[in-house]
């Protein structure tokens, strides 16, 4: 089994064209607290809420997690917690700015965000960085309040990165690092890969949203990483 897990302003939705590449494979999506279908749910206090919830979705059974950005560190958490039910992780371009080599100010720009005092303005400004202001025009005003909504659960997903959230010595299971062009992340990703031994995986000219950009290249990504396992 392989769980896509989305990252921050994101939604289990967003990985639909990757999933059509990955029939050959069990797949599950859902979505995070505080995202889409569970914008109503119990708010999450921090990434080991998130981990829980991931364990949950794989049950008593083994499956490769796929993360994307800042769901990473809920990988890594529940892989870490639960190594016989994680068979491996794959983490696309995840942020680690409390690590040396993260830009300062790349770092700067995840506090500004994890202290934000208008968690619904900053996940519109967010949304709209994604998608572009026309899209965003395009959606009702309902579907811009729940987007709204989310910024709750972005601010505290910006929140739980700015310190360790765990030691990478902790990781026991296999791990692979995919990146594309997108800055920081295309200087980080392969110093993280090199400080933790971790094959990586490229997608040349990928944006960060590689899932939405480039479907075909992120399904072999995924497929990759249940095969590296």
């Amino acid at each position: 089994m392989v769980v896509l897990v989305h990252g921050a302003m994101d939604r289990s939705r967003s990985f639909r064209r990757v999933v059509e590449h990955l029939t050959d494979l069990r797949v599950v999506t859902y979505d995070r607290r505080g995202y889409g279908d569970s914008v109503g749910a119990r708010p999450a206090s921090g990434l080991e809420d998130h981990a829980t919830d991931l364990l949950e979705v794989i049950g008593n059974r083994r499956a490769t997690v796929i993360a994307h950005s800042a769901a990473s560190h809920i990988a890594v958490l529940a892989a870490i917690e639960e190594p016989n039910r994680i068979a491996g992780i794959a983490l696309w371009e995840p942020a680690a700015p409390w690590m040396d080599f993260w830009p300062e100010k790349a770092r700067q720009s995840v506090a500004r965000i994890a202290s934000a005092s208008d968690p619904g303005a900053v996940a519109e400004r967010g949304v709209i960085a994604m998608v572009g202001e026309e899209a965003w025009n395009r959606l009702s005003e309902a579907a811009r309040e729940q987007r709204r909504a989310e910024g709750a659960a972005f601010v505290l997903d910006m929140a739980s990165g700015i310190d360790a959230p765990y030691d990478w010595e902790d990781l026991h299971v296999p791990c692979i690092i995919g990146y594309g062009a997108s800055w920081p992340h295309f200087e980080t990703s392969p110093q993280l890969a090199r400080a933790i031994s971790c094959p990586t995986f490229t997608i040349e000219r990928a944006s960060h949203t590689a899932h939405l950009s480039h479907p075909t290249e992120f399904a072999e990504f995924a497929r990759r990483a249940a095969v590296f396992v």
